[in-house]
């Protein structure tokens, strides 16, 4: 009898931090999936993905939003479906794109992009608005109108 309750007495520790040990593993795991799934924009039709390569030329003419984002930034995801559907509403009169900082870091650093989510609005090339955060559907259309 003894000799039970000396390995229950030394047992119950041992699957309680196993448990403890399987518990944060898991947590770990479903957190790397939750920041790393979904590298790519969710983007509507009229969403442009822009890459340092193609900055420039989409900017260069009329009135562009960028939306410098990251997929593992959660305001960043927050922001995702407002530029969406102000690409919709807009409706071509303007570029409304999207540029993931960690794969374009060129464009990043060249305007100096510490916070994301940041919109920049641009006017034939040359930026005219910046906003840092996530900002509501109406203050970026206003934004636009203003420039178109």
């Amino acid at each position: 009898m003894i000799i039970l309750e000396t390995n229950w007495n030394l047992l119950l520790p041992i699957l309680l931090l196993a448990v403890i040990v399987l518990f944060l593993i898991f947590r770990i795991y479903k957190m790397r999936h939750v920041l790393t799934s979904g590298g790519g924009p969710e983007t509507s039709v009229n969403t442009i993905v822009l890459t340092d390569q193609t900055f420039e030329k989409t900017i260069g003419k009329g009135v562009s939003l960028v939306d410098f984002w990251a997929p593992w930034c959660a305001p960043c995801r927050m922001q995702g479906p407002i530029v969406n559907e102000l690409a919709d509403e807009i409706n071509g009169k303007a570029n409304i794109c999207k540029m993931d900082v960690d794969q374009n870091k060129k464009m990043a650093a060249k305007f100096g992009i510490r916070s994301i989510p940041t919109i920049m609005v641009f006017k034939n090339g040359e930026m005219v608005k910046q906003f840092v955060g996530v900002k509501p559907k109406a203050t970026l259309l206003k934004e636009i109108e203003k420039h178109l």
